[in-house]
């Protein structure tokens, strides 16, 4: 190995073991720790190291640029594993294992049941103990009470809600005069159940012409044969498909729909990564349809340079996971750090509020505000469909498959921005 090399990649384990970078960070700077709460094990383990990879190589970067400038010196992220086992109350013990370690940001997505526990356990644990308060960044819970009813001053999320990217999705569905007849399928917890009674809605409102032929909710992480679920939707007559089902619930739908050779259309949240590609293969050409603040074959010379990037530091092709929204959380903290001149959980999160944020260091590929009134990011959303690696607009395919995703529609933020019911409680400064 050279020693351009070498250096590198001491670097970068020095970035993600939270050490002092010689040259950048001060010496013997403290590292400012993040705790990642997530279910690193269990069925939903790929999901969660998916998101792993992504934080740690938005950690990894902040570092290798020289950190956090903070008074007194530039201070290093430290990206800290907690695995929640996709479980709510090893979750909360989790929480209270990171906070017990003066760990003053914490990172959660994969669950809106678990996202909305540790909310409430966030908030009663700031008020209780001021001087070891913490924020939580939420880079994939989606369910929009979480953001009205159930606002946090401690909480931001950086991800599009469930109305939101329903709102792209069923405005394409709404050009597509082809579709008649509609099946609509999620996990059975807060957000599925959302998403199954809001597609309805939206669909009526939109296309009143449509048929809801199915409506199914079924448990969450537990069903390894979706074959029974596929034959209703066969025997149902559906043309399409609305789920918010995600991780090995959404692979193995699509796999038994697949199987049974149904010409169906997909309109999922999370169909462009974690299997689902290889899993339908040919069959999904043209018929699954992915929403996202950004995907690999968005264009331009800065997204094809940050794909690029990602693939270098993740070779292996079942590593090929990457969401723009989770590198932006991190850089949107630090730069709140920065403007603080404070990793004080109160003083980074009134810099977070109402801050834009322009994704300089992502290129600019990503961008967006922080709305103040309930910490939702407002931002762009692309609806992209699948298609053959190499055609026009696929320049890149997901996870070594030879399939992509190609953008169908991209929607500016004014377009999808919805009004709060939140009543934001500030405490005092």
């Amino acid at each position: 190995m050279n020693r351009t090399a070498f250096s590198r990649r001491s670097c970068l384990a020095a970035a993600a073991a939270g050490l002092a970078l010689p040259g950048w960070a001060s010496a013997n700077a403290e590292p400012i720790r993040l705790a990642l709460i997530e279910g690193l094990s269990g069925p939903f383990a790929n999901a969660g190291e998916a998101v792993w990879r992504n934080l740690l190589w938005a950690t990894e970067r902040v570092n290798a640029r020289g950190g956090v400038r903070l008074p007194g010196g530039n201070r290093p992220l430290n990206l800290v594993r907690f695995d929640s086992k996709g479980n709510t109350d090893e979750a909360l013990a989790q929480l209270k294992g990171a906070t017990d370690q003066r760990i003053s940001v914490i990172l959660q997505g994969n669950s809106s049941a678990i996202a909305g526990a540790l909310i409430d356990a966030l908030n009663k644990h700031n008020e209780r103990e001021p001087s070891r308060r913490a924020l939580f960044l939420n880079y994939s819970a989606v369910e929009p009470a979480l953001t009205n009813e159930r606002c946090s001053f401690w909480h931001f999320r950086f991800d599009a809600h469930a109305d939101m990217r329903l709102a792209a999705l069923t405005e394409v569905m709404k050009s597509d005069t082809r579709t008649q007849k509609v099946y609509l399928i999620g996990q059975d917890y807060s957000f599925g159940q959302h998403v199954v009674k809001q597609a309805r809605a939206m669909l009526a409102a939109k296309r009143p012409d449509i048929e809801i032929v199915g409506e199914e909710l079924h448990p969450m992480g537990r069903v390894k044969d979706f074959l029974p679920y596929a034959n209703k939707i066969r025997a149902s007559g559906a043309q399409a498909v609305v789920t918010g089902n995600w991780g090995n619930d959404l692979t193995l739908l699509v796999k038994a729909v697949r199987d049974l050779g149904l010409p169906v259309k997909f309109y999922t949240f999370y169909g462009n990564a974690l299997g689902v590609p290889a899993a339908i293969g040919e069959a999904g050409v043209g018929s699954v349809m992915a929403v996202a603040e950004w995907h690999p074959n968005a264009g331009g010379k800065a997204s094809d340079h940050f794909v690029k990037q990602f693939r270098q530091r993740f070779p292996d092709p079942k590593d090929d996971y990457l969401h723009a929204r989770m590198q932006s959380a991190v850089e949107m903290v630090v730069a709140a750090m920065e403007k603080a001149r404070s990793t004080e959980a109160g003083a980074v999160a009134r810099a977070l509020e109402g801050m834009s944020y322009d994704g300089r260091a992502l290129g600019g590929i990503h961008s967006g505000v922080m709305r103040m009134q309930d910490h939702q990011l407002q931002q762009p959303l692309y609806v992209s469909v699948m298609d053959k690696a190499g055609k026009d607009g696929v320049a890149f395919d997901v996870e070594g498959s030879g399939f992509g995703f190609r953008s169908v529609r991209r929607f500016e933020p004014a377009e999808l921005s919805m009004p709060s019911t939140c009543r934001m409680v500030r405490p005092a400064a």
